[in-house]
């Protein structure tokens, strides 16, 4: 499941829609995720652009389960995990 891999990955991830993109876009990125109780306008140019990319795309519930994935005590719409 993608929390564990956040979770795992800890080091070596970027929260947040922006952060995301700029990073995928200087190729940094291996695997993005994103929560399926996010606004559709946040994840949907990282699902897009990750497609665009041929960079692996995963879906998890939660924004908090996902946020708590990472460390942080809010929710997050997008996570992307590093090279």
């Amino acid at each position: 499941m993608s929390y564990e891999k956040v979770a795992q990955a800890k080091t070596d991830i970027v929260i947040g829609t922006k952060q995301t993109l700029k990073a995928m876009k200087s190729g940094e990125v291996v695997e993005v995720i994103t929560a399926d109780d996010a606004e559709p306008s946040m994840t949907s140019k990282v699902a897009a652009l990750a497609a665009q990319l041929n960079i692996l795309h995963s879906r998890v519930d939660s924004m908090k389960e996902l946020g708590r994935a990472c460390g942080i005590e809010v929710g997050a719409a997008t996570v992307a995990i590093k090279q």
